[in-house]
């Protein structure tokens, strides 16, 4: 029996669960086709093309204007916007990203640890940069995005180990997909508290990130800086990445 139908005979709504697949699939994949859709669903196409429809009616995903590729829409922001994502942290946590996003000029964003991937919760976006985008709710993952290592590197063997199951995949030619490699860079993060992402998820995306941590110690949440790389060159990378620790310690119960 398949986790769909597992969740359906326990009483869930067979197309609100498609719909909730569909959303997840296109979160991990960033934008996908009719086709591609229907496969990770395992219903005919036509299926597939009719939940597809009815998201894109409430703006929950949009179609690509220069192909046939679905992609989450506008309305999932506007829906997370809504929601108190951070209702169980301290206003210090929000206060700290403010902050960060007003000494650097760059979008910050705020994520944790879920299902083997790592979610943003919060986000500031720079008021005028005009290549900013949204990370809001989305899943990305670990071993290759800046929040992602932070959380990686500071856990111990058999946590890593379970986060890490499987084939590294792949997104740039800078992504590490060794995981010895991995594993070295994991050490040196948790040696110096930050980690780097240098176009390892995205060609010209660079990020740095630190932790966050609760009052007994143990990290709740990453806190970092996201921008273009042409911006976030070697002397404003250094200097960005001293912001990112004060916001950390700033942000830490």
């Amino acid at each position: 029996m398949t986790a769909q139908s597992e969740r359906v005979a326990k009483g869930g709504i067979q197309s609100v669960d498609r719909a909730a697949v569909v959303l997840e699939y296109l979160a991990r994949e960033g934008a996908s086709t009719v086709s591609s859709v229907g496969q990770e669903l395992d219903v005919h196409k036509s299926t597939a093309f009719r939940i597809l429809n009815t998201l894109l009616d409430h703006g929950l995903v949009e179609q690509r204007s220069d192909s046939a590729e679905y992609q989450l829409g506008e309305g999932l922001v506007r829906l997370a916007q809504a929601v108190p994502a951070t209702h169980s942290f301290s206003p210090r946590v929000h206060e700290a990203c403010v902050w960060l996003a007003g000494q650097c000029g760059e979008t910050v964003t705020l994520n944790v640890t879920e299902g083997g991937e790592s979610v943003t919760i919060d986000q500031i976006l720079p008021g005028s940069s005009v290549v900013s985008r949204s990370w809001l709710g989305r899943r990305t993952p670990l071993h290759c995005t800046s929040p992602g290592k932070v959380s990686l590197a500071l856990q111990d063997d058999a946590a890593r180990g379970q986060l890490l199951k499987g084939r590294l995949k792949r997104y740039t030619p800078a992504t590490i997909t060794d995981r010895q490699a991995l594993a070295r860079e994991l050490d040196a993060t948790a040696e110096r508290g930050y980690a780097l992402a240098l176009e390892e998820f995205e060609e010209g995306l660079t990020s740095a990130a630190a932790p966050v941590f609760g009052a007994d110690g143990s990290m709740i949440a990453q806190i970092g800086v996201a921008g273009p790389s042409y911006r976030l060159g070697d002397e404003a990378l250094a200097s960005t990445v001293v912001l990112v620790q004060e916001a950390g310690r700033r942000a830490s119960a």
